[in-house]
């Protein structure tokens, strides 16, 4: 009967290799080539930074709910998920292009540019079918509302919308340098398109558009401002700082891979911009960024140098005598890892000295960052995480000040002085931050009751 059975299984099985196997080439191919679209189509929402924007604090990847705040009033992200009811699973293909490139949602309202499309318009159609088969055949679905945008009048009106594109989105489709190179065109098409680093990088208009939407823009990339944060320049030096454009093209691959070179670590909204998107793509796409962005750099003054200064800073730390309250403040909190020189350890301890945040005109990033401290990206190119503490919960808002001030004019560095006042509003907009160290449970003395000891509190 076992051996009746045995040869019953063995045939069934047989039948099912030769079904497989008879499987017309066509349809293997078919499935193939689906899974490689579906694959390209993930590393191009990798690309695009997509979960960034549409995923929410302790929310499911591309659900939405993420609370954008502007000086207009609050804009939450969309469900992008293929759930037919709250997400895009409805959309054809047209739609899902519409909205992506052109800003028109699939019942025709308009999109707040807070998505950028503008800078989406100049994706391939090639890479918009990629990006449409990953959303619709790989993504979960996830069956969650999110909450309505709420704008002040007049942003709340969308049908304004068409006339804010018909004004300042008219990039269209990307065009290919003829006098660069592969490389740097494939470079311009990831910063320009997909990587839509200007929608941080670009100063904005009285209408809060893009000044510029490519490198024949001089305002392009030229900086700017993220919920009050300072954006560094991308293509040349400023009055302080020799910036981003003096780095070697393996120095931007480097910090655009791991978030940290020998110069800088990343911070704010450059961190999540590294941990969700950069640090996926191959290294043949961040050397065409790093070529694009090298190729597009402007000249300009840098700020002298003045050895003597840096010098006399380092000095004076070094003897530790005659401080002033912000250098006392930078010896004790800071010095252990930044050094009396300013000058960190390379991809371990940022520099301090010439540091694009420490002489931003706005010195908003640097307060948070003393106030909340700050910590690198895990990456597979650099999975060693590296945290500063924040010294937000002991210092007060004199004390930050007068150590952000001694940053600003210590060493090299030329910018102005910071108030107490600046620090409190920036301390404001903070989450309160906890005393670090162990908790310890308050216990009875000897003779004292539990009670005695919670009514002294």
């Amino acid at each position: 009967m076992n051996t009746m059975r045995n040869i019953t299984f063995l045939a069934a099985a047989a039948c099912v290799a030769l079904a497989s196997t008879a499987l017309p080439a066509s349809a293997q191919q078919s499935s193939s080539d689906e899974k490689a679209l579906i694959a390209k189509g993930e590393y191009i929402a990798r690309a695009g930074d997509c979960v960034a924007c549409h995923t929410g604090p302790g929310g499911k990847p591309f659900a939405g709910g993420l609370a954008l705040h502007s000086a207009v009033g609050t804009i939450v992200s969309t469900n992008i998920t293929p759930d037919k009811q709250f997400g895009i699973g409805n959309y054809t293909e047209a739609q899902f292009s519409a909205a992506v490139r052109d800003g028109i949602r699939g019942d025709g309202a308009h999109l707040y540019p807070a998505m950028p499309y503008t800078a989406y318009a100049k994706v391939s159609d090639a890479d918009i079918h990629a990006l449409y088969t990953y959303f619709m055949k790989a993504v979960e679905p996830v069956a969650a509302p999110t909450e309505p945008t709420a704008l002040i009048f007049p942003f709340n009106m969308r049908f304004g919308l068409g006339l804010w594109n018909k004004a300042f989105a008219g990039a269209g489709a990307f065009k290919p340098n003829p006098q660069a190179s592969a490389e740097i065109n494939r470079g311009a098409y990831l910063v320009e398109g997909l990587g839509h680093c200007g929608s941080c990088h670009t100063p904005r208009g009285f209408a809060m558009q893009e000044e510029g939407m490519d490198a024949s823009n001089a305002a392009f990339l030229t900086g700017g401002e993220l919920e009050g944060w300072p954006v560094p320049s991308l293509r040349g030096p400023t009055k302080a700082t020799k910036g981003f454009a003096s780095w070697t093209q393996a120095e931007i691959v480097d910090y655009l891979g791991t978030g940290r070179n020998a110069h800088a670590a990343v911070g704010g909204e450059m961190k999540p911009a590294v941990e969700r998107s950069l640090a996926y793509l191959n290294d043949a796409d961040l050397n065409a960024i790093a070529s694009y962005l090298k190729s597009i750099a402007q000249s300009g003054p840098t700020p002298p140098a003045v050895p003597e200064k840096v010098r006399a800073t380092t000095d004076k730390l070094t003897a530790a005598k005659d401080l002033t309250l912000g250098e006392r403040l930078y010896l004790d909190n800071c010095g252990a890892c930044h050094f009396a020189g300013g000058q960190g350890a390379a991809r371990v301890f940022p520099a301090l000295d010439g540091a694009s945040i420490v002489n931003a005109d706005n010195p908003n990033g640097l307060i948070a960052t003393i106030l909340g401290g700050a910590q690198t990206p895990s990456t597979d190119r650099s999975p060693s995480v590296l945290p500063m503490p924040g010294f937000g919960y002991r210092l007060t808002d004199k004390e930050v000040a007068s150590l952000a001030t001694f940053l600003r004019s210590g060493w090299s560095n030329q910018a102005g002085p910071v108030s107490a006042d600046q620090v409190a509003a920036m301390r404001a907009k903070l989450p309160p931050q906890p005393v670090p160290g162990i908790q310890i449970e308050d216990k009875p003395a000897k003779g004292q009751t539990a009670e005695a000891v919670h009514a002294s509190h």
